[in-house]
Parts: C-alpha cells; structure tokens; sequence
C-alpha cells in the first residue's frame, strides 16, 4: 500500500474536512465528524483530521498512479473549498 500525507496549515480545517466529506457523500463511502473524516474512493482512501492550526490529509493507493492523482483529485476539490486563501500542499511518500 502507498501512502502521501500533507499537512496544510488554515485555521479552517473543519470547515474544509466537512465539506469534502459532505461533497463526496452521495457517491461514495464517507465517515466524518468535525475533527476526523474518511473516504474511500475507487482509487485509494483519504483520511483527513483537523486541528486549529491545519488540516492533515493521509491518503493510501494499492498504485503509485493511483495515489498522483488521488493527491491532484483533493487538493483541487480542498482549494475550491478555499477560495479566500492560498493553501499549500506539500506532499510526502510512504512506501
């Protein structure tokens, strides 16, 4: 399993969790609360927690394909979520 984690500093990492969460509900399966959220997508699952400081995304892929564009996939949806800042992801690989 490959993994890719990111830690994005905002003061609204709930906000953007639960609206990623709630976005993706209708098609797929989503568990959330304000601080905690998972989704498992066709490609691979997005864990996400939230703190005051920033949002911490971990996401898992049986392929390395998969995993660049699960990275791509949940940035674009977080930053149109986050259209009054300038989010930065920085990306790490697990192997």
């Amino acid at each position: 399993m490959n993994e890719s984690r990111a830690v994005v500093p905002t003061a609204h990492a709930s906000r953007y969790l639960q609206q990623l969460c709630k976005h993706w509900a209708h098609k797929f399966a989503v568990e959330f609360t304000p601080e905690h959220g998972e989704i498992t997508l066709p490609s691979g699952v997005t864990v996400l927690d939230a703190s005051g400081e920033a949002l911490s995304i971990k996401l898992r892929a049986e392929e390395t394909g998969s995993l660049d564009q699960l990275e791509q996939v949940v940035a674009d949806h977080i930053v149109r979520f986050a259209f009054r800042e300038d989010l930065v992801f920085d990306w790490t690989r697990e192997a």
